[in-house]
């Protein structure tokens, strides 16, 4: 089985000036995830090291780019599923973790849960060793991407750069992974799709893997992401199957910004987004290589 990692940076219409930033950005991420893959890595550990990668790089509304909500506050969400069997850890409203992707494989792997949140979220992390840092540091706009006061009005249709990673290892195991600092302005508590099995992520070994980006609110309501590795197990090709899942969403909901990465368990990769960029990369093979946007 040849292995294959697929990292996207997020859908959206709003950053034409960081479209350059952005494809760096995946770059780095999916040669991150390659490098687990190459030395026969898991594909667990693979999209857990791309999407920290992402977190860090303040381009992205994850990790150390999150956006503010409506009280001035970062709350980031995040999740991981290991297509072996079905393993899955996610968090929500998360405030002062760096990588709330170690997190959430924390939560699946060291818990009997699946989803922790908030303030429960964070005393997890601690008692977990995790390091906690200010606020402050996580707050998108340091440098890259500064928030003026209209951009903290929550808008239904507008999407944040929600990152995800999907990968296939040696073994024939797929994993997804999705991390962010949630949509600007947003009611405190607010979660949206990404830390959401079959929302946000996906992936089982049977049907395939699959990482979203996009308006939770809608995405949810479709189960995005399963429904698109559901129509991967019926059969279809992963690139049909993200065109269809997208022509799905807009015909139940009208225009809502999406996009989605799959990957099938045989290797086949797919990526379909409405919105005028999403920066994704894609490495296979003996290390080929390509980056879209």
């Amino acid at each position: 089985m040849k292995a294959v990692i697929l990292v996207h940076g997020g859908a959206g219409n709003d950053f034409d000036d960081r479209v350059e930033a952005c494809r760096q950005g995946v770059e780095r991420a999916a040669r991150a995830g390659w490098q687990v893959l190459a030395g026969g890595g898991s594909a667990l550990d693979a999209v857990e090291a791309a999407v920290r990668v992402m977190e860090d790089d303040p381009q992205f509304d994850a990790g150390h780019g999150s956006f503010l909500n409506a009280n001035n506050e970062v709350e980031m969400d995040a999740m991981i599923m290991d297509g072996r069997e079905l393993g899955y850890g996610a968090v929500a409203g998360l405030q002062r973790v760096a990588n709330p992707i170690g997190v959430a494989r924390l939560v699946m792997e060291r818990t009997p849960h699946s989803l922790v949140v908030g303030a429960g979220a964070e005393q997890f992390a601690r008692l977990m060793g995790v390091p906690v840092c200010p606020m402050e540091e996580l707050v998108a706009g340091s440098g890259t991407h500064l928030l003026r006061p209209e951009d903290r009005v929550f808008r239904p249709d507008d999407a944040g750069d929600t990152v995800g990673a999907v990968a296939l290892d040696a073994s024939g195991a797929l994993a997804a992974a999705v991390s962010t600092g949630g949509t600007a302005g947003k009611m405190p508590g607010r979660v949206g799709d990404s830390p959401l099995i079959g929302c946000g992520g996906y992936a089982d070994n049977e049907l395939g893997a699959a990482a979203s980006t996009g308006h939770g609110e809608a995405m949810m309501k479709v189960v995005f992401s399963k429904t698109a590795c559901d129509l991967m197990g019926g059969g279809m090709p992963p690139q049909q199957a993200a065109e269809a899942v997208l022509r799905l969403l807009e015909r139940r909901l009208g225009y809502r910004q999406a996009g989605i990465i799959l990957l099938s368990p045989s290797g086949e990769v797919g990526s379909a987004f409405n919105t005028h960029h999403m920066a994704h990369a894609c490495i296979w093979g003996e290390g080929e290589m390509w980056i879209k946007d």
